[in-house]
């Protein structure tokens, strides 16, 4: 029985043509792939293999195809010639795709350690992003503490009311805050000190140049100062009492190169201890008056009686009848000056009621202008309508301006000027009252002890002493103050500052 070789022959041509159509897709679709992802291995090897398996299907499907069409032809040499290339290309074919596939496993190996590499770097990424925003996070919210505490100090440093300084190692003023510049009178230009050429030194500004080199011995042994008292002076020549506290900053080698000081003004403090001191003085010299003019007073009196008693029996322009007056002219001084005292040292009743300061003074000159028109001294007045009337013992303070009146009338002698103010200052708090003069002025030696009972300038029988110290302590009494500014050649100051508010009217005793 013989079978037909057709449908094996068709078969075997028409799978040899399909397998160079598909080899020839699978070509085309895995470089497809690869096209889209580069780095994705697999398509990488499905590209090499289905080239590999393309070779092969080339080769063994034309060699198939050649080989029918030869012998049905009756070309067998020709085939037989041909058959052993297309054998090796179908040996090196399937090589190819084994060397690919040995090859791909070693590949696969590389691309998930690759991936794993990846995925471990994109997570260190991740944590160093996470990071970053944090430090960034962290960087802007230090900053904006950075930015309100320099704010802080800032406003400390601007609105300090002491002088507040940096200076370097040698004492050039580095920065200084509004209160010291204006301490110090410092021009302040476009925001940086007025320092010339060769900058500020601060130990120009003090009053005793070896103070300045004490300080920066001391800073510099013990790298700290409290409360040092020294004497500055200003531009404008003003000494002024200060306490200086000051600290090196010091740098690597331990060496100072920056000093930051304190300085607080108490000059004001200082005035206001001599002040004390000198009510402290008075009162102590006023209880040992009190008993000296009380035994003091009675003889006085006594003298004085039997003086008047023999006057009255002595004719007029005797020898006898001189030397009795001369006697009764110094015992009234003397009683005088033992009622100043006592009215000085003890207590006294004294009535407050309102009364205007104005009118005081305008019945204080009444009584003394005739002898300053004498002496052609010129009394100018400057009353301020706003200041209220005062609860006031008037017959007092009429003695506190005639003792001020007197007082710039025997300092100018002839020719002169006398200028008396008032004022309200404080906010409406107090009422100022000046007597200025254009007198020989008092020396600054002798003006801590103006107001010191029996203490004065005059000459023998122009004054006792006594008449400031009264003004003092009525002027105390009455809750006030009273203050002297004076330069030699130019004159002197009084001012009598004076407390508005409401008392009762009534009769107290006090202490002068």
């Amino acid at each position: 029985m013989t079978f037909s070789l057709f449908p094996i022959f068709f078969v075997d041509l028409a799978g040899s043509a399909c397998m160079v159509v598909f080899s020839v897709a699978c070509v085309r679709f895995s470089y497809g792939l690869y096209l889209q992802d580069r780095e994705n291995v697999l398509y990488l090897y499905l590209l090499m293999v289905s080239h590999a398996l393309a070779l092969f299907a080339f080769s063994r499907g034309i060699g198939h195809i050649a080989k029918h069409l030869l012998l049905l032809e009756g070309y067998r040499h020709i085939w037989e010639a041909l058959r052993p290339y297309s054998g090796s290309l179908n040996t090196i074919s399937f090589c190819v795709v084994g060397a690919v596939t040995l090859f791909f496993e070693r590949i696969w190996k590389v691309h998930q350690q690759i991936l794993r590499d990846r995925e471990a770097l994109q997570e260190a990424h991740e944590r160093l992003m996470w990071f970053n925003q944090y430090l960034q996070k962290l960087v802007s919210e230090r900053t904006a503490e950075l930015g309100r505490s320099e704010q802080k100090f800032q406003r400390i440093f601007e609105t300090s009311r002491d002088m507040i300084a940096v200076l370097a190692a040698d004492g050039t003023v580095l920065d200084m805050n509004p209160a010291g510049r204006q301490m110090l009178g410092i021009d302040h230009v476009g925001g940086t000190l007025d320092m010339g050429n060769h900058g500020l030194s601060f130990g120009a500004f003090f009053a005793k140049p070896s103070d300045w080199d004490k300080l920066r011995k001391l800073l510099g042994q013990e790298c700290y100062v409290t409360d040092a008292e020294v004497e500055l002076v200003s531009r404008d020549g003003r000494k002024i009492s200060a306490l200086l506290s000051a600290a090196s900053q010091c740098d690597l080698q331990e060496r100072a190169e920056m000093f930051h000081l304190v300085v607080k003004d108490v000059t004001q403090r200082k005035i206001m201890q001599q002040q004390l001191l000198q009510a402290d003085k008075l009162a102590s010299i006023g209880q040992l008056a009190a008993g000296v003019a009380h035994e003091i007073n009675n003889p006085l009196g006594i003298i004085l009686g039997y003086t008047q008693l023999l006057i009255r029996e002595e004719p007029q322009g005797t020898q006898r009848y001189d030397d009795l007056k001369t006697i009764e002219k110094h015992a009234r001084t003397c009683k005088t000056i033992v009622e100043d005292l006592l009215s000085f040292a003890r207590s006294a009743h004294t009535r407050k009621e309102p009364a205007s300061v104005h009118d005081l003074v305008r019945e204080v000159l009444s009584v003394v202008r005739h002898n300053l028109e004498l002496k052609r001294i010129q009394v100018m007045t400057d009353f301020d309508a706003t200041v209220p009337d005062l609860v006031v013992d008037r017959n007092k303070m009429r003695q506190v301006f005639m003792n001020l009146i007197m007082n710039a009338q025997q300092a100018i002698a002839k020719d002169g000027r006398i200028e008396i103010r008032t004022s309200l200052v404080d906010n409406g708090r107090t009422v100022q009252i000046t007597v200025s003069d254009t007198g020989t002025g008092i020396s600054p030696e002798h003006l801590p002890r103006i107001f010191d009972p029996f203490f004065t300038t005059k000459s023998t029988g122009e004054g006792t002493g006594l008449g400031l110290s009264v003004s003092y302590g009525i002027v105390k009494d009455h809750g006030g103050e009273i203050l002297v500014a004076s330069e030699l050649g130019k004159g002197s100051v009084f001012t009598v500052r004076l407390p508005v508010r409401v008392e009762k009217l009534e009769i107290v005793g006090h202490e002068v």
